[in-house]
């Protein structure tokens, strides 16, 4: 077994391996199969960094992986409520966008910095939990039908807009505090 396969960087490898049945559950209209294949996703993200802190089975490998599956995780499933019409287009352009943003930044901080640690922020952290929050909200809803879910969702999409967008002007804040020390 290679020495950076464990129990955390496992339950992240599962986040991956879940995320096309999660997608495939949502275009399929299964709303059920797809909350409870998400939340299991979503659990393994809570779970992975606990194992690593707890049992001290952090790695560099799963610092650099365990934002990756976020990533496929949340972006394929925005993908598919949107190509479902559940959620709005627009909304997926701005958690791509911002994603590229960060991307692009840490590109460049590569090409032109010795920098090459980018931990996640705060206000990243709190971007991902409430993105996975609004999923959680707009699938049950998809699943439930029941009206009072409607404004839940619609305040819950405007939440993680906001969040989105102030966790990607924050990286962006870092990134300049960085290049300015180095």
């Amino acid at each position: 077994m290679p020495s950076w396969l464990n129990l955390a960087n496992a339950l992240t490898l599962l986040r991956i391996v879940l995320t096309p049945f999660v997608i495939q559950a949502i275009i399929r209209h299964q709303p059920g199969l797809a909350v409870v294949l998400f939340i299991t996703a979503a659990v393994t993200d809570i779970l992975d960094g606990a194992a690593a802190r707890r049992l001290n089975l952090a790695t560099s490998s799963g610092a650099y992986l365990d934002p990756v599956a976020d990533k496929i995780l949340l972006s394929g499933v925005f993908l598919a409520l949107a190509l479902g019409h559940f959620i709005p287009w627009w909304f997926v352009i701005i958690v791509f966008g911002r994603d590229l943003f960060i991307l692009l930044g840490a590109a460049i901080f590569f090409l032109f910095t010795p920098i090459r640690k980018f931990p996640p922020s705060v206000w990243g952290k709190a971007s991902t939990f409430v993105q996975i929050s609004t999923v959680v909200v707009w699938m049950a809803r998809n699943m439930l039908e029941i009206s009072q879910l409607n404004d839940l969702a619609a305040v819950m999409l405007w939440v993680a807009t906001a969040s989105t967008v102030w966790s990607g002007l924050h990286y962006a804040w870092r990134g300049l505090q960085l290049a300015g020390t180095h």
